[in-house]
């Protein structure tokens, strides 16, 4: 597995046209299995038909410009930049810091993604507590799976952080902490189980950082308590 890699990091050396070079994925994490392929972005100044994006088995090389890096549109994309290493970047600190700006999010961002979040998470609760006054839980749970990937969202938004790929949630909470109570274990037994428990500690937090016209739109928020 280590050939390829090694064969793009040299191949990226000798080339002038590479001006970044970013590993991400689980190697970048420390979370490396036997099981697990290099991921690896290749910044070019721009484009060209010598560099194209491949994936095999053992390492996905993605190719992108400076541009594509500056680009922080791809919501998705962006926890990808979240604890990756540079190892090249022929821009004097460019590079790190665009990858730094994929990572985290502007106070605006966080303003329209948690009012955005914080919404649909309460929509989904509350379908949810209905389901259940109706004499539905299996109804309810299908709500409640819904609610957990708009709490998270909204959660880590509060705080201008990027909402973390599963696979790397325990990762991201282990590694950069939230503020009590918001540890791996009470987290994740929440939002795998019964993501509208977590609804009165979130509510507190985001009425303290000034969400609170977003939760005053809904009626009968006791129910949700």
């Amino acid at each position: 597995m280590m050939t390829r890699y090694a064969d793009l990091l040299r191949r990226c050396e000798t080339d002038p046209d590479v001006v970044g070079l970013v590993l991400t994925g689980s190697h970048a994490r420390d979370m490396a299995t036997e099981h697990s392929d290099f991921d690896v972005y290749v910044v070019l100044r721009e484009h060209n038909d010598r560099w194209s994006t491949s994936r095999t088995p053992d390492l996905d090389t993605i190719v992108m410009s400076i541009g594509d890096l500056a680009d922080t549109s791809n919501r998705w994309q962006r926890y990808s930049y979240r604890g990756a290493q540079v190892l090249m970047d022929r821009l004097d600190g460019q590079i790190a810091e665009l990858v730094c700006a994929q990572a985290i999010l502007t106070p605006a961002e966080s303003d329209t993604l948690v009012r955005e979040q914080l919404d649909g998470y309460i929509n989904f609760i509350y379908r949810a507590m209905k389901n259940r006054r109706d004499g539905r839980p299996d109804l309810a749970q299908l709500e409640e799976i819904e609610a957990g990937p708009w709490f998270l969202w909204t959660l880590f938004a509060l705080y201008g952080r990027i909402r973390p790929y599963n696979k790397f949630l325990r990762w991201e909470l282990d590694t950069h902490p939230l503020p009590a109570p918001w540890t791996a274990d009470y987290l994740i037994k929440a939002v795998t189980g019964q993501p509208s428990t977590l609804f009165p500690e979130l509510e507190r937090v985001a009425r303290r950082k000034g969400f609170g016209d977003v939760l005053d739109e809904w009626d009968d928020l006791d129910r949700l308590r």
